[in-house]
């Protein structure tokens, strides 16, 4: 639903030439209108000029291309096209352009208030390729390169005009200025080998160029530490907000050169770790020297609500490492970190357990001892939790029964994966059964059931052969629609459930930041 408001703008950008003229007279409060219009119908020259006279101090993205009263479209959280973020960008390449050379030649400087553009609700393209849209690797490499250009051009025209501003004997002429523009870009920016220097430069141009970028989220991948450093050193530490290292490889030492820079980010909120080839089940000493170093800089996290150990091995040191964070965690990832009945035990009766939104556990095996403080856990957050992932925990029947009375009882449940578990097509029926009864659900992605597999699966099933073994298509379809028709009774069809892994669940729905 569009208001008049919007159509009237969709109308004036239809012709680019007729908006270029009209733009200095349009009352600023329209600006918004033009710049989602814009954005929404492809106007990439519109969206360029509109940028480029932008008449409020902020651009920012969420707020603009939000849902609103004039256009309930919630632009904001779709892939956005690279086009308009190419012409985004050259809108802010323009202005500052302009703005340096008239700032150059005395009387003739017009007010820009321009100041920030922030880039940071811009949504991922994740894992899928799409020709039209622009992921956070790309927009990183393409926001880099404008700082450099920026960098480069106010250089030259500073050295070109200072040998204007001279006299004979070299001293400035009456009314030579030096400009203070400045325009910063927040963004959430994605580093990688093949990028690093590109975003090295574009950091280091930043202190003493017109555009700097500064960054909101970082994540890094495949980074040695000293090149992770180098980045952090350059990173504005009030703005960071969140860190993510990935695939580094580099243990438990190698993150120990790394940690001692975390506490400066006063801000940081959230802290990812995962693949980082953590694992303390063969201790050396200078093993256990730098398992410390981990716990004491954890312990000088005070706004850390967010923490992602994925496959880190860390069996009977999860006490150690989280009881000294000082405020309770809403999102805790410890997927396939081979955790120990005392692990679980303390989450269940930690300060955290109370406050969890989103919690995952894949690839524990919750078939034995674990099942036990893991049902406790669920009973502690049952009032806060909104995201389980149990994905590969070896659950089948009899410890889903054990679990569904604590799983009923969380009432904020929203998303919920059980994939890649050996469960029977009875047991999963009266999952779904309790599922129906949980009002914010959304999602249910459950395994392919044990008895709709060809005769011979092996028991009890890997992995390998839940994914690979060859599946009875009549049987599965049978269950299929009994599960649709438990839904229909319970006037539930809003829930989806499948047994694909389900990329497109909102995380921004947790609202951690």
């Amino acid at each position: 639903m569009h208001s008049l408001v919007f159509f009237c703008a969709q109308k004036v950008i239809s012709d680019h030439a007729s908006t270029r003229k009209a733009l200095d007279y349009i009352p600023r409060e329209i600006y918004p209108v033009l710049f989602k219009a814009a954005f929404l119908d492809l106007r990439t020259l519109v969206l360029r000029d509109v940028v480029q006279r932008w008449p409020f101090s902020v651009l920012n993205f969420s707020t603009i291309l939000k849902r609103c009263k004039h256009c309930d479209r919630d632009v904001i959280r779709e892939k956005p096209n690279k086009q308009c973020l190419q012409a985004v960008i050259m809108g802010v390449k323009d202005y500052l352009i302009n703005e340096l050379r008239q700032n150059r030649i005395p009387n003739t400087r017009k007010h820009r208030p321009l100041r920030v553009v922030d880039l940071t609700g811009l949504q991922d393209d994740g894992d899928r390729q799409d020709a039209d849209t622009i992921g956070q690797w790309s927009r990183t490499v393409a926001l880099a390169k404008a700082c450099i250009e920026i960098s480069r051009t106010s250089r030259r025209d500073e050295y070109n005009s200072s040998k204007r501003r001279k006299g004979k004997n070299g001293s400035p002429l009456e009314g030579a200025f030096e400009s203070q523009l400045s325009v910063e870009i927040h963004a959430n920016l994605f580093v990688t080998s093949n990028s690093y220097g590109t975003v090295k430069d574009a950091l280091l141009v930043g202190k003493s160029s017109p555009l700097c970028l500064k960054c909101r989220d970082l994540r890094a991948e495949e980074l040695s530490a000293k090149k992770t450093i180098s980045i952090l050193e350059l990173l504005d530490a009030v703005v960071l907000r969140k860190l993510e290292l990935r695939y580094n490889n580099l243990g438990l030492c190698g993150l120990s050169s790394v940690f001692p820079y975390l506490p400066t980010f006063e801000n940081l909120i959230s802290l990812k770790l995962p693949y980082s080839n953590i694992d303390v089940r063969h201790m050396t000493s200078e093993m256990e020297e730098s398992f410390q170093s981990m716990v004491s800089v954890f312990s000088h996290l005070p706004n850390v609500k967010e923490l992602n150990l994925a496959s880190s091995r860390l069996s009977g040191r999860i006490r150690e490492l989280l009881s000294v964070l000082q405020k309770p965690l809403e999102s805790l990832e410890l997927p396939y970190c081979y955790l120990l009945p005392a692990d679980a035990t303390y989450l269940a009766n930690s300060h955290h357990a109370p406050f969890l939104r989103k919690l995952d556990l894949s690839g524990n095996n919750l078939s034995d001892v674990l099942l036990t403080p893991f049902c406790q856990i669920l009973q502690q957050a049952s009032t806060s939790l909104v995201y389980l992932d149990i994905m590969e925990c070896r659950v089948m029947d009899r410890q889903l029964t054990s679990f569904l009375p604590a799983l009923k009882q969380c009432s904020q449940l929203q998303y919920l994966s059980c994939f890649c578990n050996p469960i029977s097509s009875q047991g999963l029926k009266s999952l779904l059964h309790t599922a129906v009864q949980l009002p914010s659900l959304k999602i249910v992605v459950h395994p392919i059931p044990v008895d709709c597999y060809e005769e011979g699966l092996p028991w009890p099933p890997s992995t390998y052969d839940l994914i690979d073994y060859s599946i009875d298509q009549q049987k599965l379809s049978r269950v299929d629609a009994e599960l649709n028709e438990i839904r229909l009774k319970a006037v539930r069809t809003d829930i989806v459930t499948t047994v694909e892994l389900y990329n497109d669940f909102s995380l921004d729905m947790l609202q951690l930041y």
